[in-house]
């Protein structure tokens, strides 16, 4: 039991202690959870493209109708979105997602969603860790029972629908997309979805491979050379589009800029999203004052939170938000279930760029509001360690970093320095990996690589 933590995101590790028995008995802990708050309708339980994740889906339906509980499957792995989705659109009890996101495929992960369709929030988590146990079973005719259904096309019709509300039609004929799916799940679902709507799709890695071509489903720059390549080439597809392992992040890619940052994407949709409607925007920690600048200048607000899509969608229900998202390429809308969904946020940003390019849109963002860099590195942390690094950081906040003074420090997750200058540095234990990450934003990358180094120099002393 006490290698089975949960995370940010659920439970994650490796294949050597990420085992059957392990996962039967997270299976046994969401039953009990699930019948002690008196849920007795199905559960759905998707997957992602990795090796062992089917069987692992299949150890916790076993589990689930042995508790008595009716369990959905899809016919094949899908979108960790789809299965949020597939909660609140059925009126199910909850969910499993088994994957590991954009782990290498030596790891393998789980998370519970509960009925809202939104991450599980700590007091849920918790009370499920309290309840792991070996598996148990009721009288076989008391057994649920398992059966393979469509997650694809009821998503598929409500992503239509939305950003058909938001942007007044939704056709890209004449509009070609290069998608790289990176041997991921979102193959044969998000690039399904761009088609139905009338782009014309040049397609990347997307055939299934557990390996992932031997590298890892992150959609950062230094994995999606091959998409860039393409996408900048003279003669290249309009736009390009990724999406992560389990395909709820996105990752953009655009003729004149190649890969384009994630914050600038975020505040370039919140901007699009204002042109015809209000709302406020709940980002994390991490995430660009970029946001906070487009929000003032539509006398909008911004609530910040810390790293995590769970407390993004906590905000999102709290303030009615028009949108939510991290600077990681996670992100939803209001009016779509609150867990990141990188298919339906794929076709927003292909109806966005076909009303007017990208490239455009952050250009004309960053004349009118400034322009910001950020980057981040890790320091490498033993996980029983990050409480007492950061505890023993609180008494090495220093009062300048690289020459300017510190002017505030937010404590919501990890410790975020506020400079004189307007720019920023925030250490924070990771929630998926053994390691401290060093965020920074400023207004160029000189100076953010300056800021990165102070906050490596100030952390690596205390590990």
């Amino acid at each position: 039991m006490e290698a089975i933590t949960f995370g940010t995101d659920g439970w994650r590790a490796p294949l050597e202690e990420f085992t059957t028995p392990r996962v039967r008995m997270v299976g046994q802990a969401v039953a009990s959870y699930l019948s002690d708050e008196g849920r007795e309708e199905p559960v759905v339980v998707g997957y992602d493209a990795r090796e062992t994740s089917r069987g692992f889906a299949e150890e916790l339906a076993r589990v689930l109708c042995a508790n008595g509980f009716d369990v959905l499957l899809p016919e094949r792995d899908r979108p960790t979105p789809l299965v949020a989705y597939a909660i609140v659109d059925r009126d199910l009890a909850g969910g499993f997602a088994v994957t590991a996101s954009h782990n290498p495929p030596e790891y393998n992960g789980v998370k519970f969603i509960p009925d809202d369709g939104a991450p599980a929030l700590p007091e849920v988590t918790d009370a499920i860790a309290a309840r792991l146990a070996k598996p148990e079973a009721l009288p076989d005719s008391e057994h649920g029972t398992v059966r393979e259904v469509d997650l694809v096309s009821p998503h598929a019709d409500a992503a239509l629908e939305l950003v058909e509300s938001i942007t007044g039609e939704v056709d890209l004929s004449g509009l070609t997309v290069a998608y790289d799916a990176m041997y991921g799940s979102g193959r044969e679902t998000t690039d399904t979805l761009l088609s139905r709507a009338g782009a014309s799709l040049e397609r990347l890695h997307c055939e299934r491979d557990p390996e992932f071509g031997g590298g890892a489903p992150e959609p950062a720059p230094e994995n999606l050379t091959e998409l860039v390549d393409l996408v900048t080439d003279d003669d290249g597809p309009d736009l390009g589009i990724a999406n992560d392992g389990d395909a709820d992040r996105i990752a953009l890619v655009t003729p004149e800029r190649g890969f384009l940052d994630e914050n600038l994407f975020f505040a370039a949709l919140y901007e699009y999203l204002l042109e015809d409607d209000a709302g406020a925007a709940v980002r994390s920690v991490s995430t660009t004052f970029l946001i906070d600048r487009v929000a003032d200048a539509h006398g909008e607000s911004v609530h910040e939170v810390p790293v995590g899509f769970k407390w993004v969608a906590q905000a999102m229900a709290e303030t009615d938000a028009l949108i939510g998202g991290e600077e990681s390429g996670g992100f939803t809308v209001r009016g779509h279930v609150r867990e990141k969904d990188g298919v339906l946020v794929a076709l927003l940003a292909a109806a966005m760029h076909a009303d007017e390019p990208l490239d455009e849109r952050v250009d004309r963002l960053l004349e009118t509001h400034g322009t910001v860099v950020q980057n981040k590195t890790s320091v490498a942390c033993p996980d029983h360690e990050k409480a007492r690094v950061i505890g023993d950081l609180e008494d090495e906040i220093p009062e300048t970093v690289a020459g300017t003074t510190v002017e505030g420090v937010n404590t919501a997750d990890g410790f975020k320095l506020q400079l004189a200058d307007g720019s920023w540095l925030l250490v924070r234990p990771s929630g998926t990996e053994p390691v401290l990450r060093v965020y920074a934003e400023a207004t160029d990358e000189a100076r953010v690589d300056e800021l990165l180094e102070a906050g490596q120099e100030l952390v690596s002393p205390l590990v």
